[in-house]
């Protein structure tokens, strides 16, 4: 047992003796002086009364004081509901109401204001946000609405009726909040909504905001327990499809990028934006990044000459399981060797990069080459190509496909000669047109690749 848990129990104890011992004086001295004083015409019967009185009272005392304990209502820091009692209190609603909305209210800079400005300041924006927020829907009429703290500088806030309803409300809100200053402190806010309108599943929808906030997929006609089934069940009877493009240097073929998407039972396609997030859920991911591998390299036995570069998760090349797995399946293949490319990012940047750069360096004794994606894009990227020893970084198709739009051309020659300069390749891709290709040639890119020079093909489905 932990130590809190231990002093939490002492507590309890000690409360449960500080509020009973009083009653239990006063119960004692009532039948005390009842016997005293009419000792003579008392029976058995009131003894076992008082007996049974006692033992009743001294349970109801100490469940009431256990049973106050056991459901905290109102967080310490916000005032708002625990992320506990909100759940169960938005999932009566959604019981009770069918349409029903959720917002999702996040503090994206929290950390940077408890840095600066110290841990009291964080919390008291959390205090005045939540505040506002409360006034702000009273001063529309909107009363008694469920707000809680989940976690982080994140609030969940729950409306009855439909997002079409409400969103003329929520938009405002968002606008009013755009510039928020709190104690001349800036707050940058976002936030994300849902409703009812597919699932009424709590777990879903919160899960649902935060996705919708990142910016991914949602997959929102498909019940989220069957898309979780059809992804173990894609996995488990390797069901999917597996699709190339081709990657020129200069009008050179010299590498092919594999493409993945995990087929229902009906043959309709999961894709990657949909699947990827279950699989990291469910602990899937260095299965399926093999089965995906071991699937590329009985196709490249084709064509030795070319390089094949696959998106591989980095939390699957951290997994020790995995690279036992590469390893050995790169001994049985030689032909492999210097002819595998992994493609490797995320938005998290890995703290333990010593760890990290040890296990790059293993892979590329293997024989695998290594490529850090979303240059320019994530800050991870970046200081990953500073950090590790790599052989290609892949700049962000952004600035290739808006080169023109936004005078990106310098940028992609100043990714180009860090790059040259460090002795590491230099891809691009979303090369969709030919005045791409024309703006791009001088920056003489080591590889491109992009709908212009080459279209997706199927090499396999199952």
């Amino acid at each position: 047992m932990f130590l809190p848990e231990i002093k939490e129990r002492e507590y309890r104890f000690r409360l449960a003796l500080r509020m009973g011992l009083p009653i239990f004086a006063l119960m004692f001295a009532l039948i005390f002086h009842t016997v005293i004083t009419t000792y003579n015409s008392l029976n058995f019967a009131f003894y076992l009364e008082s007996l049974i009185l006692l033992i009743f009272g001294i349970y109801f005392i100490f469940y009431l004081i256990y049973s106050g304990f056991e459901t905290k209502i109102t967080d310490d820091v916000s005032k708002v509901f625990t992320r506990t009692y909100l759940y169960k209190y938005l999932k009566n609603d959604l019981t009770h109401n069918k349409n029903y909305t959720l917002l999702l209210v996040s503090v994206e800079n929290l950390n940077d204001i408890n840095k600066l400005y110290g841990i009291k300041s964080g919390d008291k924006v959390l205090y005045e946000l939540g505040l506002w927020i409360n006034n702000y829907f009273k001063n529309n009429n909107i009363h008694n609405f469920p707000i809680g703290h989940v976690k982080g500088g994140d609030f969940i806030i729950g409306l009855k009726g439909s997002l079409s309803e409400n969103n003329t409300l929520i938009d405002l809100l968002c606008l009013k909040m755009g510039e928020l200053k709190i104690d001349h402190i800036e707050v940058k806010i976002s936030t994300a909504k849902n409703d009812t309108r597919y699932f009424n599943d709590l777990d879903y929808m919160v899960e649902n905001l935060f996705e919708i906030q990142d910016r991914q997929y949602i997959d929102e006609k498909t019940d989220p327990n069957e898309l979780e089934s059809y992804v173990i069940n894609a996995i488990g009877a390797k069901t999917f499809i597996l699709m190339q493009q081709n990657i020129y240097k200069d009008t050179n073929l010299v590498m092919r990028e594999c493409f993945v998407k995990l087929k229902k039972p009906d043959g309709k396609f999961i894709y990657p934006k949909s699947y990827i997030k279950i699989l990291n859920k469910l602990r899937l991911m260095h299965d399926y990044d093999y089965m995906i591998l071991e699937q590329m390299v009985q196709h490249s036995k084709e064509e030795n000459d070319l390089i094949y570069a696959i998106n591989i998760s980095p939390i699957s090349l951290r997994n020790q399981n995995f690279i036992s797995k590469v390893k050995a399946l790169i001994d049985n293949n030689q032909h492999l060797k210097d002819k595998i490319m992994f493609i490797l990012s995320e938005k998290e940047y890995y703290s333990h990069i010593d760890k990290y750069r040890e296990i790059i360096k293993t892979v590329r004794n293997f024989g695998v080459k290594i490529t850090i994606d979303k240059i320019g894009s994530y800050h991870s990227s970046f200081l990953y190509f500073r950090e590790l020893k790599i052989d290609a970084i892949r700049i962000d198709g952004s600035y290739s496909k808006e080169i023109d739009a936004k005078n990106y051309k310098n940028i992609l020659e100043g990714f180009s000669n860090m790059a040259k300069n460090s002795d590491v390749k230099v891809w691009l891709k979303m090369i969709q047109s030919k005045e791409i290709l024309d703006q791009v040639q001088n920056i003489e890119a080591d590889y491109m690749q992009g709908k212009y020079l080459s279209d997706l093909e199927i090499i396999h489905e199952n």
